[in-house]
């Protein structure tokens, strides 16, 4: 149990090689599934009692009763996290990007921030977004709503969607993977207590 809220248990787990199906909606609903266990691992190791895993009209995730919750997923990993507040994770495989996507996450003056466009930039970049989206629920049309402000350290963003400030605690977690956490509570000395199975 734990007694102490300001500590957040996101859960990452490596997807079996027997649930790796053909891409499509089988692989998708397949990746949900363990991404909602992996949040309820988080639940349990947070002591809190999820109930469910509702969602808006629009398919974001909303409280169920007082406990937020967030999910992100990839062919090979998937994770959750839930919270008592706002929440958002997201998790990203490194690969090659073209320069007009790099164009569209961030503009000049954040990637200066970073030294320049590179792929590890570019995807601290859009995991940050990424959460911070997620914890505002609202879809990737609010990407344009969401900035990077400072490039605190290498574990470390500060990010801005409108008015709201958001620290975004990020870790690589294989040579190329990397997962993302946020909320607007969220302070830099937060302490993450990453999970992987």
């Amino acid at each position: 149990m734990n007694d102490n809220p300001e500590i957040l248990f996101p859960v990452i787990m490596k997807v079996p090689a027997d649930e790796r199906l053909p891409r499509g909606k089988e692989q998708v609903r397949t990746l949900s599934r363990l991404a909602r266990q992996a949040a309820r691992v988080s639940a349990e190791k947070s002591g809190l009692a999820l109930s469910g895993f509702p969602k808006n009209d629009d398919g974001a995730p909303i409280p169920a009763h007082g406990i937020h919750w967030s999910i992100s997923h990839k062919t090979d990993y998937v994770s959750g996290v839930v919270a008592t507040g706002s929440v958002g994770i997201d998790i990203e495989r490194m690969r090659k990007v073209s320069c007009a996507i790099m164009e569209y996450i961030a503009d000049d003056q954040e990637w200066r921030l970073i030294g320049g466009k590179a792929p590890v930039a570019f995807f601290r970049f859009w995991t940050a977004k990424e959460a911070v989206l997620k914890a505002m629920g609202v879809g990737f049309t609010g990407l344009s709503h969401c900035r990077i402000l400072q490039v605190i350290d290498d574990g470390c963003l500060a990010a801005g969607y409108d008015k709201k400030h958001f620290i975004v605690h990020q870790r690589w977690f294989t040579r190329d993977h990397i997962a993302a956490i946020t909320g607007p509570a969220m302070k830099k000395d937060r302490s993450i207590q990453w999970t992987f199975i």
